[in-house]
């Protein structure tokens, strides 16, 4: 009786494992598609904070309910003009001024936001020399429903600043519409070494709103 029971358990173990396998599949397609992705770093742009190579966990599901905020690493579709890819190419910067905010360079080497100069603590250095926080003067103000972004290797960035000088400082070439963004990178999970969380740097608590 006990090796009976044991033979239909069995069977039907084997009968339903295809099913469970299915759910399981379908479960990862729905979590990557609509809440959470891993995305590589493959340039050095956002160095120290990301290296190349570094994976990063994204959260596709936040920007649904809220807008971007100041001092967030987004991951996002990258204008053709930015990437020269028609097909188009995810690109991750930090997001600097929101839609309404006016930001200048430079005061005593600080961007300044809405008035508020900004220490960048998490700017790119090495020998103990930091990168200028940017390598000309601006001072622009993000369209409604645009982000300005930077990435933290100032001198190795392919950002807002780059394309505002190369489009002739075309506010909209240089600025990345809220509805291409991707998600928000909130943790780095690989490799384990340099595992942490990508929490908004504390310095950007005292910007002021436009």
């Amino acid at each position: 009786m006990i090796d009976e029971q044991t033979d239909k358990s069995r069977s039907s173990f084997w009968k339903e494992l295809p099913i469970l396998l299915g759910v399981a599949i379908l479960v990862a397609v729905l979590v990557r598609a609509f809440v959470l992705q891993t995305f590589f770093i493959p340039s050095p742009s956002m160095e120290n904070t990301l290296k190349i190579d570094d994976r990063v966990l994204v959260n596709k599901l936040v920007y649904d309910f809220r807008s971007p905020h100041r001092g967030e690493v987004v991951v996002f579709k990258a204008p053709t003009e930015w990437s020269g890819n028609p097909d188009g190419e995810d690109f991750i910067k930090r997001v600097i001024g929101v839609g309404g905010d006016h930001v200048v360079c430079c005061d005593a080497d600080r961007l300044v936001i809405n008035g508020k100069p900004l220490t960048e603590p998490y700017v790119y250095s090495a020998d103990g020399v930091q990168d200028k926080p940017a390598d000309q003067d601006f001072d622009i103000t993000v369209p409604k429903g645009r982000l300005w972004v930077m990435g933290d290797h100032r001198s190795a960035s392919g950002d807002s600043l780059e394309h505002w000088q190369q489009s002739g400082q075309n506010i909209d070439s240089a600025t990345i519409p809220e509805d291409q963004v991707v998600g928000r990178a909130f943790t780095v999970f690989w490799p384990l070494n340099r595992a942490t969380w990508l929490t908004v740097p504390k310095q950007f608590d005292g910007v002021p709103n436009p």
